[in-house]
């Protein structure tokens, strides 16, 4: 099992070589680059350019297993206008693209939503719709993963929407690629159930992880805190990863509370990381 850090711990016009140099120094194996509207990474970046971002990975000895997403909270992959729709398939499109030329073999997606607190001009969707129009664009998607040889994951995000493993188990089943599964994120699911749980029904449909760790008597994105600071059980985490078999990335991912500073999180939780990992190989 390897590690990692999610690039949505720092701000999206980041300086890629200052902070590829602090994350390989902090100890980790890859950095997840993340696609916003504007940023190092964004719908309009060239493949010269994405190009120089996988060999300034390379130079500084790290792997880019993954590419997250901030664009698709503006752009809701369900959307009741179909041009919004459209915008979202084709930021998926391009971080398609984006990933197989980095060497990475999944993205992260945010599979819609069907309310919002976090767009700035947020819709409302009926439930039964954003699930038939987001198995739908899945399907679109599956086709464009496959011959690029990448996994998408949907990431359980606060979407009021996908609110159980069992419809997210039968969502994925739906679309029916091998190229389509989940990206879990361990805190983010501490609003509705247990990681454990949600570990075991998805099983090998799980294609990455994000650790992070929430605090259930807080609320909001304040709630979210350092490994092991908050509610997540983590000794319960690591025995479900091992009972499904997973040995892929586990990848660090700190909320917006960090962004003066970000290194001090990559750095402060880099124990806790390495025990969730030595934790799921105890169980062998």
């Amino acid at each position: 099992m390897k590690t990692g850090v999610s690039l949505f711990s720092f701000t999206e016009d980041a300086d890629l070589d200052d902070v590829f140099g602090k994350i390989k120094a902090a100890g980790y194996d890859g950095a997840e680059p993340v696609m916003s509207e504007n940023g190092y990474l964004n719908p309009g970046t060239t493949i010269a350019r994405i190009k120089e971002i996988k060999n300034l990975a390379d130079s500084h000895g790290l792997e880019i297993p993954s590419v997250g997403v901030w664009a698709l909270w503006e752009n809701n992959l369900v959307s009741n206008d179909a041009g919004i729709a459209k915008r979202a398939l084709d930021i998926v499109k391009k971080q398609i693209e984006a990933a197989h030329l980095l060497g990475a073999d999944t993205i992260l997606v945010v599979p819609g939503y069907v309310g919002c607190d976090f767009a700035s001009k947020p819709e409302r969707v009926r439930y039964d719709l954003a699930y038939d129009r987001c198995r739908s664009a899945l399907q679109t998607l599956a086709r464009e993963a496959e011959k690029a040889n990448v996994n998408i994951g949907i990431e359980n995000v606060w979407n009021r929407f996908l609110l159980s493993p069992l419809e997210v188990k039968r969502l994925i089943e739906e679309v029916g690629s091998p190229n389509v599964g989940v990206y879990f994120d361990v805190g983010n699911i501490m609003y509705i159930g247990y990681p454990g749980d949600w570990i075991e029904i998805l099983g090998d449909h799980i294609k990455k992880i994000h650790l992070s760790d929430y605090r259930t008597s807080q609320s909001g994105m304040g709630a979210f805190v350092d490994l092991f600071a908050g509610d997540v059980d983590f000794k319960e985490t690591a025995h479900a990863l091992h009972k499904i078999g997973y040995d892929d990335y586990v990848i660090l991912e700190m909320l917006p509370n960090y962004k003066q500073f970000p290194e001090i999180s990559i750095v402060s939780n880099k124990t806790a990381v390495d025990k969730i990992v030595e934790l799921t190989a105890s169980f062998g």
